[in-house]
């Protein structure tokens, strides 16, 4: 059985795909693909983060969010990261560094997701896309922290990446 393309975006597709099951049966499984993206934790001089409070149209709301975008074809990981860093949040960072890669939802969506830590940040003029509704916001640690406890980011990439940023700056 050959995998078929079932639908296809301008961001992703989804593909059926056979997988053998443990009694030897083929199983049908559905996979949204998407390029793969990036998500960045910008640390500001004085150790405050960069964030974003962002409209989802996915959730209807607005979420609070690191910055993140999609890696355009054949484009390194780091490069979307320098690329979005700047349109998000105009800020351009003398350093990236990753993080780590992370899968956040493997059960359904093959989408690889790199994280990075910006540092030296000097900021700039945003280049945001239409549709994009962001507004920055810039908290210190106690900040996070204090939101991360009355549960105000639901966002996986942002947790995940500002966790282990606290985790490493123990």
């Amino acid at each position: 059985m050959t995998n078929e393309i079932l639908f296809q975006s301008r961001l992703f597709y989804i593909e059926k795909r056979f997988q053998t099951g443990r009694s030897g049966k083929q199983l049908e499984r559905h996979v949204i693909v998407h390029p793969g993206a990036v998500g960045i934790v910008p640390i500001l001089d004085d150790g405050r983060v960069v964030l974003l409070r962002q409209y989802r149209a996915a959730v209807n709301d607005y979420l609070i969010e690191i910055p993140a975008g999609t890696l355009e074809p054949n484009e390194e990981p780091v490069v979307t990261a320098r690329r979005e860093l700047i349109e998000e949040t105009g800020y351009r960072a003398e350093k990236l560094e990753p993080m780590m890669t992370i899968y956040s939802s493997p059960g359904i969506l093959y989408e690889k997701l790199h994280l990075f830590t910006a540092t030296g940040l000097t900021p700039g003029e945003t280049a945001l896309e239409d549709g994009e509704d962001v507004q920055l916001l810039i908290a210190a640690w106690d900040e996070i922290r204090a939101m991360l406890a009355r549960g105000e980011i639901s966002d996986a990439k942002t947790l995940i990446g500002l966790q282990h940023s606290m985790l490493t700056r123990l």
